[in-house]
């Protein structure tokens, strides 16, 4: 948006620079170290660096190892401290944070073994105390920390200092938050296997650094640091005690930094350049601050909470109140394909061509059904060509006992049909997963035939859910995108084949409607690598003809909403739709229940998409338009 330009004076208290994205931000965090270590060497001495694990960091170290290889930097003066370990923890899980950094980092650069040091999450328990106050004496011997990088956690927390921790603190054993512990269940599987202890440097350890950079990325992230940024120092936000360094700098991306005043209500910190989105976002938010509908605002409700050079500039809040609504109103519509035969200049989609050849794209195998049900529903009870395409198999998020039964009903109905009785090669296979399934440890990731097995029980569930939707198996596509095929939750980076086939579908298909996943949370989540694809593919394809009629709308997953600022189409249900989407959601029984991720809400993602959709609904009522039971909301994706 237009105003996201303009600068404003400013509530942060940690200098703060927002980029596009993730990458841009993080290559410049990479290009300021690599600079410092250049530096260093020229000067014939050694830098210290203080590393930070997390998704957070992931794009900053395959920037560096990208100068090694392609622009000569060496670390061969580079001596580094990792900030935290989980207890107990052995080097070659997979949630170590010692295999973290030698996947992403030491392995590929040109680091000393030796100047390496993370905390050890093997001792014994009563060596931790002593060892932590080597580890300080270690980091001081050598000057200290010249450069701190940092994440944030949900609660607050910087390395592993949690909610409560004090700025005198430094490295010690702390017990884990059950906010963290729930966040890190997508590394450990289950949360039984989470940890509950850690190794993290204190905070004094991480204030004596020379200079600190903190990095947010992702939606997730913006409520926590905007108290970090913006509010007080608090022992409750341990990121808060940043305020207090000489030597700080936070970088966060759009999406980490929608909370902070200057992008959530600049009007509040400054004179904004009034464009038709801003004036939206105003009078959307002055709405729900005075709890009244739009078209009850007045003259006295602008001026008492900061906007008045807003009626200024157009003369009345009865005319800003209409002009809003109207815009509100017009993105309301029961034909997500757009009404044939019908005056479209005020409607969301066109009018032509009456029946779309449409894609639905789907990250995981259910997101479909959740995010976008209903529209789902409502695009074939209006006759369009639609497709689906699942962009990933989903085989980790399978637990392992549903896979063991599946195996096991396999195994049974093979051997009493007999078939393969000849050569047992079936049978074999069988008993090693079951062997391997009954026996399996929480660091140990799926061998080949397991996964098989629990894609192709989502792949079942994926085209049950679509099936009901109304398509058949020509209409549907499972796309299995090699970036995912990790059999971790630590998934490869995107690649030119991920890419590719997106491109595929596309140019089959010649859609003109794609739908797909617009989170913009976590960079590195499926969701936003599977955008990031189809954003790939769509650039590829920009010269062909038939892109010139395909529209991109994106939708939201479980968890977030548009701002209601934000909405370009709004599609309303109806009760009946809302039971109906309820049922395809139901086609995916290994998601029932608890699935293996859940996050932190323990709701189940059926009551997770109704509650978001009535709240929608909820949302649009009180600011004085239509009610109804449900909206599924979209985004139109402008190149």
């Amino acid at each position: 948006m237009e105003y996201l330009k303009y600068q404003f004076k400013s509530l942060e208290k940690i200098p703060t620079k927002v980029w596009p994205g993730a990458r841009e931000g993080s290559i410049h965090i990479a290009r300021g170290i690599a600079l410092a270590i250049r530096q260093k060497q020229q000067e014939g001495e050694h830098i210290v660096l203080g590393l930070a694990t997390g998704s957070s960091p992931i794009q900053v170290y395959q920037e560096l190892v990208r100068l090694h290889r392609e622009e000569s930097l060496s670390f061969s003066n580079v001596i580094t401290f990792n900030l935290d370990e989980y207890y107990p923890m052995t080097p070659g899980a997979q949630q170590s944070y010692v295999r973290f950094m030698h996947e992403y980092l030491f392995d590929h650069i040109d680091i000393k073994p030796e100047n390496i040091h993370i905390p050890d999450g093997t001792l014994p328990l009563e060596e931790v105390e002593s060892f932590c106050k080597a580890y300080e004496k270690k980091i001081d011997a050598l000057g200290g920390i010249d450069i701190q990088i940092l994440g944030i956690g949900r609660t607050g927390h910087i390395g592993f200092n949690e909610p409560g921790s004090f700025e005198t603190s430094e490295t010690r054993m702390v017990r884990l938050d059950a906010l963290t512990r729930r966040d890190a269940i997508k590394d450990f599987l289950n949360e039984e296997n989470v940890p509950y202890r850690a190794i993290t440097m204190g905070i004094r350890t991480i204030m004596k650094a020379r200079a600190i950079y903190l990095m947010g990325w992702g939606q997730h992230k913006a409520g926590v640091l905007q108290k970090a940024i913006e509010g007080p120092v608090l022992p409750l936000i341990p990121a808060s005690f940043l305020q207090n360094h000489p030597n700080v700098k936070a970088y966060l991306d759009l999406g980490a930094a929608e909370e902070l005043t200057r992008f959530k209500s600049p009007w509040l910190v400054g004179l904004c350049n009034w464009n038709d989105d801003l004036i939206c976002k105003a009078v959307v938010w002055l709405s729900k601050e005075v709890k009244k509908p739009i078209l009850k605002l007045t003259s006295e409700d602008y001026n008492e909470h900061g906007l008045s050079d807003l009626v200024v500039e157009y003369a009345s809040a009865y005319d800003i109140n209409i002009k809003v609504f109207n815009r509100l109103q017009h993105t309301i519509t029961g034909w997500p394909g757009g009404k044939p035969h019908a005056d479209d200049t005020t409607r969301p989609e066109r009018a032509k061509p009456s029946k779309k050849r449409v894609i639905i794209f789907s990250p995981h195998p259910d997101d479909d059904v959740i995010s976008m049900g209903g529209t789902f529903l409502r695009l074939v009870d209006q006759k369009h060509d639609v497709h689906v395409a699942y962009q990933t198999s989903g085989n980790i998020a399978v637990h392992d006992h549903d896979a063991l039964r599946f195996v096991e009903f396999l195994q049974e109905f093979t051997a009493a049909e007999g078939i393969c009785k000849d050569d047992g090669v079936a049978d074999k296979m069988y008993k090693k997963m079951i062997k391997y399934l009954q026996n399996k440890r929480p660091d140990q990731s799926d061998i080949a035939e397991v996964r098989r097995i629990k894609g192709l029980m989502r792949r079942g569930e994926a085209r049950a859910g679509a099936r009901f939707c109304g398509l058949d198996d020509d209409h549907i596509h499972f796309l299995d995108m090699p970036f995912y095929e990790t059999g971790r939750s630590r998934k490869n980076p995107i690649g030119e084949e991920d890419i590719e086939v997106v491109v595929r579908i596309l140019e089959e298909i010649k859609p003109h409607q794609v739908y797909a996943a617009g989170d913009l949370a976590d960079p590195h989540g499926t969701h936003r690598v599977c955008l990031d694809a189809i954003l790939g593919a769509f650039d590829r394809l920009k010269e062909q003809s038939w892109m010139k009629d395909c529209w991109l709308w994106l939708y939201r997953g479980a968890w977030h909403e548009w701002p209601i600022d934000e909405i370009e189409m709004a599609v309303p249900l109806s009760p009946e739709e809302l039971l109906r989407k309820r049922r395809a959601i139901f086609m995916h029984q290994s998601q029932k229940d608890r699935p293996p991720f859940p996050g932190n809400d323990e709701r189940e993602f059926w009551q997770r998409a109704e509650d978001r959709n009535r709240a929608t609904a909820e949302t649009y009522r009180a600011l004085g338009l239509a009610e109804y039971e449900a909206i599924e909301a979209f985004r139109r994706w402008k190149f």
